[in-house]
This record gives structure tokens, sequence and C-alpha cells, in this order.
């Protein structure tokens, strides 16, 4: 006999207690989301391999190295492409804008597996698209703050920064990709490879030669345009005014070619080096780019897994059991009594594991049942599980009593 099959490497089963968690974090989501007026969403698990390489962008690391392709068609690796494709697709264009979006579902990267990082993961995100307001960037910011913090993130900061236009990043790029070949020398192999691709990598690189040349590094900040830092400061302003605590960072770049403007990212030193939970930022040409009119966007994706990974609150327990339904005979009358309770909205169970009555007992004590119905040859009893009284009755009563108690 063959050994026993497990789940593929960097995939995981979610078990019933981390459902429960997961559900509660859904439920937040719903919550703060729908309060500020998003609808969710959902798109195929896979979409035409284009998108990405479109949307995306050919020269990151996500199209390079980390798709799922499949002929035409690639497992999707992020949220906000598809959503952009659904935008289009089904003109919401004509919508009154912003359209606010959210989605909670499953993406897929072929990378190396580690803490908090998984090859089919989870995330939650929101997109706010067809409005350049920076109001709108603020609020995108701080509901996922929001989030954060209602499902008890620990050591939780927020670094922001601005990459300004296309435009922009196209004069500092040049400047920046100069600065890196006069200390090529002192570089990794893969960023001196990529100068001329993407060398606002260079920031992300955690090889030790290549960190030291990026201090001195010139900054995009300082190429902005005059709107542009008008935008940036003004995001600042309305952080301030909401108490939201911000790192300014320079040096902030995101894996993605489709951010412009305001980017931002939310750590947790919880997570130790893996640090980021969650992040996203300004996609202004991104519509026009997958073919659709040129429209504004903001949107943002944090990680299930490494949300959970940061949470202090305890899992949440499911709701207690409101009937367990035990019996030694009249197994017909029994079912029949679980089906009526949970007809009239009570959580019922009914026992189905063959256990002894003692043994049916104690798995209703398990379960933290309020009441307890047990049938037996000739007589039905019901017991209240937080007095303990118990009382002999008819079965047609028993709804009865668990709505006003015995009287």
């Amino acid at each position: 006999m063959s050994g026993r099959i497990q789940a593929p490497r960097g995939t995981y089963d979610v078990l019933p207690e981390e459902a429960v968690a997961r559900a509660d974090l859904e439920s937040h989501a719903s919550r703060i989301l729908g309060r500020a007026g998003y609808s969710r969403i959902e798109t195929p698990v896979f979409e035409a391999t284009e998108l990405f390489a479109r949307g995306v962008g050919e020269s990151t690391d996500v199209v390079q190295k980390e798709m799922f392709t499949f002929d035409e068609f690639t497992l999707r690796p992020e949220g906000t492409a598809p959503v952009c494709r659904a935008y289009i697709e089904h003109g919401m264009f004509k919508w009154p804008a912003p359209v606010k979006l959210w989605y909670l579902s499953s993406f897929f990267r072929r990378e190396r597996p580690q803490k908090g990082r998984f090859r089919q993961f989870w995330q939650v995100g929101a997109e706010a698209i067809g409005s350049d307001a920076p109001a709108v960037d603020a609020e995108s910011i701080l509901l996922l703050a929001e989030l954060l913090e209602a499902v008890g993130s620990r050591g939780v900061r927020l670094r922001i920064g601005s990459l300004g236009t296309p435009d922009t990043r196209r004069e500092y790029r040049s400047v920046l990709a100069a600065y890196l070949r006069e200390h090529e020398s002192q570089l990794s192999r893969e960023v001196v490879e990529r100068i001329d691709l993407n060398p606002l990598r260079a920031f992300d690189s955690d090889h030790p030669g290549t960190r030291a040349v990026m201090q001195d590094a010139p900054r995009l900040l300082d190429f902005l345009s005059d709107d542009d830092r008008e935008h940036f400061t003004t995001v600042k302003a309305l952080l301030d005014a909401a108490g939201q605590p911000y790192e300014v960072d320079p040096t902030l770049v995101r894996g993605l070619d489709y951010y412009t403007r305001t980017v931002f990212e939310f750590t947790s030193d919880a997570l130790g080096a893996q640090s980021g939970v969650g992040g996203g930022g300004r996609y202004d040409g991104l519509i026009e780019q997958l073919g659709g009119p040129a429209t504004a966007g903001i949107g943002w994706a944090a990680g299930v897994e490494r949300i959970r990974l940061t949470a202090s609150a305890p899992v949440p327990v499911p709701p207690p059991v409101a009937l367990y339904v035990a019996y030694e005979t009249r197994l017909p009358e029994a079912f029949q009594l679980a089906t009526d309770a949970r007809r009239a909205g009570h959580a019922a169970w009914l026992e189905l594991g063959g256990r002894s009555l003692k043994g049916q007992l104690r798995q209703a004590d398990r379960a933290h049942a309020q009441w307890v119905a047990i049938f037996r040859d000739e007589e039905t009893l019901l017991k209240d599980m937080e007095t303990g009284e118990q009382r002999t009755v008819e079965p047609d009563t028993i709804l009865h009593h668990m709505t006003k108690g015995f009287v």
C-alpha cells in the first residue's frame, strides 16, 4: 500500500476552528466595508494570461516567475486586475463614481512557501474606481486600518509614499538606473540584470551590498510634480485629521507595475522579517491599459493568513447549541423534534454518533447546549443545562419551554 497522500506543498487545509476565525474576519470585512459603500464581487479563479501580463506588468516578479499558467489561462495571482477587467466588461464606468467593490478570494503564486506565504492563499481586498480625489486614498487606507484593528492585529504600523505619475516615474527611473550602473559592482546579480527593466525593485532587495548602495540612492519623492506633491500632502493631512499614525517612506515601492501616486503598506511586528500584512495604492492608468476609458482607481489587499498570524484576539467559538436531542428509543420523534427546532430558527443537534445516553449527555455539555431533550420508552425529559432543572414534558411543548422556560 502506498503512503498517505498529503496536501500539495504550499497549500493547507482550513480546519473547522480556523474556518470559524475566517468567518469572523469575513464578517468584520463585510460590516466595515459595507458601511463605507463597498459591495462584494467575485471574479473567476482563472483569467486570460494577457490580463496579468498587461495589467500587472511584464517586468514584475509575479508575471516573470510566480504565475501558474496553463495554455492561455492563468490562475489569478492578485485581485485588482480581474476586478478592473470586470469593471470594463460590465460597463461599470456608467455607474455613479466611485464604484466601490470588495472581495475575499483565493489566489495562487508559484513561490517558495514560508511563514504566512503560500502557493494558494487568501486575500481580502477593496477597490474604489472612478475618482482621483485624495480623500478616496485616505478613506481606503483607513478602512484597512479599521479592519486590522477589528480583528486584533498586533504591532501594526503604516508606511506611505507616492510614486507620482508614469511620466514622473519614467524620469526618475532613468536617474535611478544611472545611479545603479555607477555602483554596479556592489549590487546583487539579480538587481544588475534588472536595472533597465525595473530599477525601483532594488529598494526591495535584502542583499547587503545592494541595501548599502540604496541608502544614498535618489528618492522618487524629490521628483514629484506640483500636482502629485499636492495630492500626497492632502492625503497626509486627511490621515492626520483622522488620527491615523503613519511613517512617510521614500523607498516604498509596490511589486506591481500599475501603481501611481499614493502607495501604502501595513506591517506587523508579529510577523518578523516577512512583516507585510497588507497594502496597496492608486492605479490611475490601469483601466485604460486594459482597454477601458481613462479611469482613476485605488485599492488594497491583505493576506488572510498573515492577518491571522498577527491577531491577538482568541479564536472565536461557534455559538452554543440551543437544543441537543438525545434518545434511547423513539428515533422518529427525536428526528422530528430536531427538524422542527431548526425550522423554528434554533440551532439543534440530533445524536448521530451511536453513543450511550451517558455519552450523549457528555456530548451535549461539550456542545454548550442550552437545553437537552431526552426520548425514552415511556417519557420525554427536558433539561435546562444552565440551571440543571429537568422535567418530564410532552414532546409538542418543548419548543415552547425553550422560549418561555419552565413556567
